[in-house]
């Protein structure tokens, strides 16, 4: 039952797309294909992420007001009290970030399985308008074989995630709170900073080049959204009384 949805909403129009996109880009290049599918689904999810990344600076700026409402040292009811009025005064929502990142997941990572299973066009699972491309190509530009394992592609798809992770709002530095909560935060940004890039390159690597290709698009099209987010200007933050 999940499984016929998954295919039915997710999996089966997002091969189609790539069908459709390899029949219509010359020469039938599955790379170029690749490239411009990931970005029009991260096109179609931009207000979506555009919003959680705005959700998680302003969060972080927040922090230092929030560690002071905390140390104030008053009850936890009027401390309640004071986070909801900042939350309410600055109109935001500390759970909106993660809605939105849920919101998101299924579709990326349907997209991510696309490539993964390996791209392959059978009539089955076509629909009828769209036939199977007559030329795949699967030399991406001429110089690398997207389907088998790509060293290159995938030492690019580890940097490319290095500098996502490096234009990610970062943790604000709070004075003395050390609370579990800023804790997790930074040892999360470190490993995305640090670990994660090796992850994904030596994933990247051991699945195929078609993989390691939409990661670096991916990872790309989200820097150029960060460095956007953060150019937009967020109101300052006012000391609640």
């Amino acid at each position: 039952m999940l499984s016929s949805i998954w295919n039915a909403i997710l999996y089966h129009p997002l091969l189609n797309a790539l069908a459709f996109l390899v029949s219509i880009i010359p020469g039938g290049d599955v790379g170029v294909a690749v490239i411009v599918l990931t970005i029009l689904v991260k096109v179609i999810l931009f207000p979506l992420s555009q919003k959680s990344i705005e959700s998680q600076a302003q969060m972080n700026l927040l922090t230092p007001e929030l560690n002071r409402i905390k140390e104030s040292g008053k009850s936890k009811e009027e401390q309640a009290k004071l986070t909801f009025d900042l939350y309410k005064q600055h109109k935001t929502n500390p759970f909106s970030g993660c809605l939105l990142l849920l919101i998101q997941l299924p579709i990326i990572f349907a997209l991510y399985y696309v490539f993964l299973k390996g791209i392959h066009f059978q009539s089955g699972v076509l629909y009828s308008f769209v036939h199977i491309p007559e030329h795949m190509n699967m030399i991406f530009l001429g110089i690398i074989d997207i389907g088998k394992k790509s060293l290159v592609l995938a030492i690019l798809a580890g940097i490319s995630q290095s500098l996502q992770a490096h234009f990610m709002p970062q943790p604000s530095a709070s004075s003395s709170s050390g609370s579990f909560q800023e804790s997790f935060g930074k040892s999360m940004n470190m490993q995305m900073k640090y670990v994660f890039p090796f992850l994904v390159a030596f994933i990247a690597y051991n699945i195929s080049g078609a993989v390691a290709l939409y990661w670096i698009t991916s990872n790309l099209f989200m820097v150029g959204q960060q460095i956007y987010v953060k150019k937009k200007e967020f109101p300052s933050i006012v000391v609640l009384k």
